[in-house]
């Protein structure tokens, strides 16, 4: 089998530009486009951007780390590129679907592959109902805002949220608020990978609220409905010793 045609990218920093000079001088390779294989160099804001770039064509992506974060990343080595990514591990990712609704009657549509949030636009809090698969299962939190995280996105924004690390493969997505104000004690829940949420506005003219899926910021919103895309599906590459199942698995046993 002939090895896999390579293309690269890099995020805008000194690192990154340096490892990707060095990379291309080092191995052949050929425009995103024309690719088997995709190598990202950053961190993990520049993973997601790639994927989002070559959702359509669902080419596999190999990132290796060269930012700050790099939880979705390889480590970075410049040799044996090759042989690494023919011999790696392959995860497929799904993402949310989020349909948007604007005050002024607009909707918009885009795909999250960590998550979609929603967050309050002014100093006040923002009220929030609560439906899922059509039934309210809250009817009015009040809040600095609320998620819905993949498994995958489950380390991001969801964890710092203090919501729930969820295993690859669980086919679950959790449900985070932020900030809760009422009720007090709610802390999120866990649902089926195929449930359909929708978050209604309360007061939506006096507190605005924006709803974000990973890149793409929709202002000023009165309902959102999101769920997961599986029409939809991305391919990430790691290396066997480090695959995206083990590093999530550990994260839950952090100090």
């Amino acid at each position: 089998m002939p090895p896999p045609r390579l293309a690269f990218t890099a995020a805008d920093t000194p690192a990154a530009r340096e490892a990707l000079a060095s990379l291309e001088r080092r191995y052949p390779h050929v425009p995103a486009e024309d690719a088997d294989v995709i190598v990202a160099l950053g961190g993990d804001g520049l993973l997601l951007e790639t994927l989002h770039r070559h959702m359509r064509r669902r080419v596999p992506i190999f990132g290796m780390n060269r930012g700050t974060v790099g939880f979705l990343m390889n480590s970075f080595s410049e040799d044996g590129l090759v042989e690494r990514v023919s011999a790696a591990d392959t995860v497929t990712l799904h993402p949310l679907r989020m349909v948007a609704e604007t005050l002024d009657g607009a909707r918009r549509d885009a795909l999250a592959i960590n998550e979609v949030s929603l967050l309050r636009e002014t100093g006040q809090s923002a009220k929030i109902r609560i439906r899922v698969d059509d039934v309210v299962r809250l009817e009015e939190l009040v809040c600095d805002g609320v998620l819905v995280s993949t498994p995958a996105g489950s380390t991001a924004y969801n964890l710092s949220a203090h919501g729930p690390i969820i295993p690859l493969g669980a086919e679950v997505l959790a449900l985070t608020p932020i900030s809760a104000f009422r009720p007090r004690r709610w802390r999120g829940a866990l649902l089926p990978h195929d449930a359909r949420v929708r978050f209604e506005i309360l007061e939506a003219d006096k507190r605005p609220v924006a709803a974000v899926a990973d890149f793409t910021e929709v202002r000023d919103v009165v309902a959102v409905d999101v769920h997961e895309d599986r029409t939809t599906a991305m391919t990430l590459l790691f290396d066997h010793e480090s695959n995206l199942a083990e590093r999530i698995l550990k994260e839950q046993f952090q100090p």
